[in-house]
């Protein structure tokens, strides 16, 4: 039986093949990729290289750029894409999500077939063992659940004190809030990542192309009782 996160029977999906979904959404479009980085709030180079299959995006840049698209999330996943409407449901099989590899996390995003979604659940690898591997916490519309299959995970944000989730564990939180995950335990921890779906629209009225959504990690140090923090200003 294969472990959540790898391939089992179903077949990857590489992220050339996602690289080659963002390049024919621009060009369906007529767009350049000055006009997508413009209104998805990136770097033009950024959008270069995930055509080009050199980069793969952070959860948050995947929203900006379902945003700079005006697509669904699930479109850039998938080849076809269908509306929610009453009485359809979508099934995935074990290890048939549509996936994306990142740094610190590898997504396999599950019923990517259904569009406008309330909800965008992903099968998620923790690959990242500490913050000093993310660029900074991430930041983004929305709100989230995690509920740890296996290993043991520390959910970092900017706001409260690390928390340890052990397998059977849960939190959900605000995605506005700075925050990151990284594995603590022997072997790369899996959880079911729940993110509430933010439509293009919504998007394009957050994104302001001079603001940053990755926040640089703040100075902190821990002073007193150890679940006391303080934040040292620059």
């Amino acid at each position: 039986m294969a472990r959540p996160g790898t391939a089992g029977g179903g077949k990857p999906r590489s992220d050339e093949a996602f690289a080659a979904r963002v390049k024919a959404l621009r060009q369906a479009r007529d767009l350049t990729m000055h006009e997508v980085a413009q209104a998805a709030g990136l770097a033009p180079s950024t959008i270069s290289k995930i055509e080009q299959g050199r980069l793969s995006p952070t959860y948050e840049n995947i929203l900006k750029l379902a945003a700079g698209l005006q697509v669904d999330v699930a479109e850039l996943f998938g080849d076809s894409s269908s509306p929610m409407s009453f009485g359809r449901r979508s099934v995935t099989r074990a290890g048939a999500g549509a996936r994306l590899s990142t740094a610190q996390y590898d997504y396999e995003m599950l019923c990517p077939d259904l569009a406008k979604k309330i909800f965008t659940p992903l099968l998620t690898t923790i690959k990242a063992r500490s913050s000093k591997e993310f660029p900074g916490y991430i930041q983004h519309a929305g709100e989230e659940f995690i509920y740890v299959i296996s290993g043991t995970v520390e959910l970092k944000t900017d706001t409260y004190q690390p928390l340890v989730l052990e397998q059977g564990d849960c939190c959900y939180f605000d995605s506005m809030m700075g925050h990151l995950c990284v594995s603590t335990g022997d072997k790369e921890a899996v959880v079911l990542w729940v993110c509430s779906q933010v439509f293009f629209a919504e998007l394009e009225s957050v994104i302001d192309p001079q603001i940053s959504l990755v926040q640089p990690l703040p100075v902190t140090r821990i002073i007193g009782p150890k679940n006391t923090i303080a934040r040292e200003k620059k």
